[in-house]
């Protein structure tokens, strides 16, 4: 794998990500929709192309995604906004996945969360509601597709430093580093054993969880 695009490449996992995958020698182009977010990107190794994945359709975003060698869907409207969400956390996500198959780039990997599920239990009049029934569309649609797909779904998100740890289906909020979420994603395009999986984590103790490699290779 030399080429991978990274959608939603200011996040705060996706800066953390691409030096990771640079240093194994792989080419990152990161979508951006702010033109200010450049340098940023730039600094982190990646190569930013400026897009608003709200506005392209599924044929303009295959010709972004054509030519790379996996996907990785990191965006996200950041909540707040309930029509906003599901035109990102939704609708893009899905056209991403439909011009994946247009651009025959198979491999694509799903940021979620960990309770994606059908039951997630979020209230209709919830403000969490959206994002939550836009992640679970978003990622029954990847599990309906063709496509070489792993969703990854980690819990609650930290600034902690890496551990290099994960537990696999965790009890409570599941608390994970970005960076170790990072991690993750880079073991995840290396192992075909991910693909066509679901995997639910977070970070564990010293005492429940393993290196990230063995965790997802069990």
């Amino acid at each position: 794998m030399s080429r991978v695009i990274v959608f939603g490449g200011h996040g705060r996992i996706a800066l953390l990500l691409a030096p990771l995958l640079v240093e194994r020698g792989v080419e990152v182009t990161s979508v951006i929709r702010n033109p200010d977010h450049t340098a940023d990107v730039e600094a982190a190794g990646a190569n930013p192309v400026v897009a608003d994945v709200e506005q392209l359709d599924t044929a303009e975003l295959a010709d972004i995604i054509r030519g790379h060698d996996a996907v990785v869907w990191s965006a996200g409207a950041g909540g707040g906004d309930p029509q906003r969400t599901y035109a990102v956390d939704r609708d893009a996500a899905i056209r991403t996945m439909d011009a994946a198959v247009i651009a025959g780039v198979h491999r694509y990997v799903m940021v979620s969360w960990l309770g994606s599920t059908a039951d997630h239990g979020v209230p209709e009049g919830a403000d969490f509601f959206p994002y939550a029934d836009a992640k679970w569309a978003a990622d029954e649609h990847l599990r309906g597709t063709d496509l070489e797909g792993t969703i990854l779904a980690p819990g609650t998100l930290t600034f902690d430093d890496p551990s290099g740890r994960i537990r696999i289906d965790p009890e409570g909020r599941g608390e994970v580093s970005r960076a170790d979420v990072a991690a993750v994603i880079v073991a995840a395009l290396d192992s075909p054993a991910t693909i066509g999986r679901t995997i639910r984590f977070g970070n564990g103790t010293a005492e429940n969880s393993l290196p990230i490699a063995e965790a997802l290779s069990n």
